[in-house]
């Protein structure tokens, strides 16, 4: 396969139409024609390529074609015009990419988000439009790309790396990649760093605490009675989180009451860090109906049985965890009570955790 430019005085501006993608064979006559219309006389002084963009919030659309003029020696680099050997070498015929950038809008840190949706899925047509819009990009002194590749368009993700692209983080639907554009240090934001669990420490007006022994556990565990544990949902608040894992584990209904503490550790799983916050609640259902999926069995234990257990008591982090919890059932500590906020930096609702003492509904320091 042979690579010739076209000559610069080849292409006409007049024949050059406003359409997102073609694809072009030129035969001896140039009669077939397929996308733009081009006239069977390619004359002009100077190379044509199209390129999209434009809007007032800087979004790159395809259907916002504009022409730019480029020298002779960079309009077949940015067009991608192959001329090819015929059959058995008799003939000969071209085949010609109009290149566009690819739909994309800008972020706030002078970065560029790809849209997805409105990505070709084929390996063919995303090559050279990627290529020339990483060009694009750069000499708009663009910094961070994003690529969100769905998983339908996962044949996408090796062309992606091939010309650059690291993996930044994958979801069951889509894999994202990054590209970073400026000399030094990559500055865009890593990939979450934690996972966030919670426990429910939940206790009745008998004394009891509300355990469980888990169906999957490490030998270390096996035996242990222990407070219902879980992974926080995405967009879904730690204290919400406490009362959603207790009713799914054990089918009692509680109500939250404060974060009595929480701990950091690192190198969990997959070398990501942990945040596991234990919250007090407070039961407003007795019955125990078990999630048969995770929980061997559950139970209401004598808070003094749950707090001899062997492995309690040799663990120095468990047993400081219920040597609070005990504290605060005698009002000599105080949790972390939630209190809504709007911050006017961003204008968001928040949850912050902060203990306060000297409100009278708040019962947990002695009088």
């Amino acid at each position: 396969m042979e690579l010739k430019y076209f000559s610069s005085s080849s292409l006409s501006t007049s024949e050059v139409v406003h359409i997102g993608r073609t694809y072009s064979t030129l035969v001896s006559s140039f009669s077939h024609k397929v996308g733009p219309r081009y006239s069977t006389q390619f004359k002009c002084r100077r190379g044509f390529f199209l390129r999209t963009y434009g809007r007032p919030d800087y979004t790159y659309l395809a259907d916002k074609a504009v022409t730019s003029s480029v020298g002779p020696d960079n309009f077949a680099a940015e067009t991608s015009p192959y001329l090819v050997n015929g059959m058995n070498g008799s003939g000969l015929s071209l085949f010609s990419r109009s290149l566009r950038v690819l739909d994309a809008f800008d972020d706030e840190y002078g970065g560029v988000v790809i849209d997805p949706d409105r990505l070709s899925a084929n390996p063919s047509v995303f090559a050279p439009m990627l290529r020339f819009s990483l060009s694009h990009w750069k000499k708009m002194g663009k910094k961070g790309i994003w690529l969100k590749l769905p998983l339908e368009k996962s044949d996408l993700v090796p062309i992606a790396v091939k010309e650059g692209f690291k993996y930044h983080h994958a979801e069951p639907g889509y894999v994202m990649l990054t590209y970073w554009i400026p000399e030094g240090p990559c500055m865009l934001p890593a990939n979450a760093s934690h996972q966030v669990g919670v426990g429910g420490f939940v206790i009745n007006d008998n004394n009891e605490v509300l355990v469980v022994q888990e169906k999957h556990c490490s030998a270390a565990t096996l035996g242990l009675w222990k407070i219902p544990t879980g992974f926080i949902l995405e967009a879904e608040e730690i204290y919400t989180g406490a009362i959603r894992e207790v009713k799914e584990e054990t089918g009692v209904d509680t109500e939250f009451i404060e974060v009595i503490t929480f701990r950091h550790a690192h190198n969990v799983a997959f070398e990501k860090s942990d945040l596991f916050f234990i919250c007090m609640l407070r039961p407003l259902s007795s019955r125990i109906i078990v999630d048969e999926h995770e929980i061997e069995a559950a139970k209401w234990m004598p808070l003094v049985e749950f707090v001899k257990q062997p492995l309690i008591q040799e663990d120095s982090m468990f047993k400081k965890v219920i040597d609070i919890f005990i504290a605060r059932l005698g009002k000599r500590y105080c949790g972390l009570a939630i209190h809504k906020m709007v911050s006017k930096f961003d204008g968001k609702p928040s949850s912050l955790y902060y203990n306060v003492t000297d409100n009278e509904d708040i019962n947990c320091v002695e009088n």
